[in-house]
């Protein structure tokens, strides 16, 4: 992979992730992060948006916060709620809008890997 040249708090390439990192890179990201090691397990180039990201995001719409904290409070039974508020939750999550800097890094990590990137919707 291309070297992604600096440090950033939102984004991380899969060269620079390990089992130590699932904290910062998530379950997924640090098995990605683990396989691209290993030689005969073909893993593409590529990066994680990491945890501190979608803190940052998530902090964009406190509405989010209440209804997980909802959520929380429900009992397993409760299937008809949980499937309400969980709606509502994607929902939200759907229209929050990716703070700058975020996108910004997302996009140059993504060309520093030599694809054409074309978020529209960003």
């Amino acid at each position: 992979m291309p070297d992604m040249i600096s440090i950033s708090p939102f984004v991380i390439g899969f060269e620079d992730i390990d089992r130590s990192k699932i904290r910062i890179a998530g379950g997924k990201g640090a098995n990605l992060g683990e396989l691209s090691r290993i030689e005969r397990i073909p893993v593409p180039d590529g990066f994680c948006i990491t945890t501190e990201a979608f803190k940052r995001i998530m902090e964009e719409d406190v509405s989010v916060k209440d209804l997980l904290e909802q959520l929380s409070l429900l009992k397993v039974d409760d299937r008809n709620k949980i499937t309400q508020l969980s709606r509502e939750i994607r929902s939200l999550i759907e229209c929050i809008a990716v703070p700058e800097e975020i996108h910004n890094e997302i996009i140059r990590f993504h060309s520093i890997l030599g694809e054409e990137h074309a978020y529209a919707r960003w």
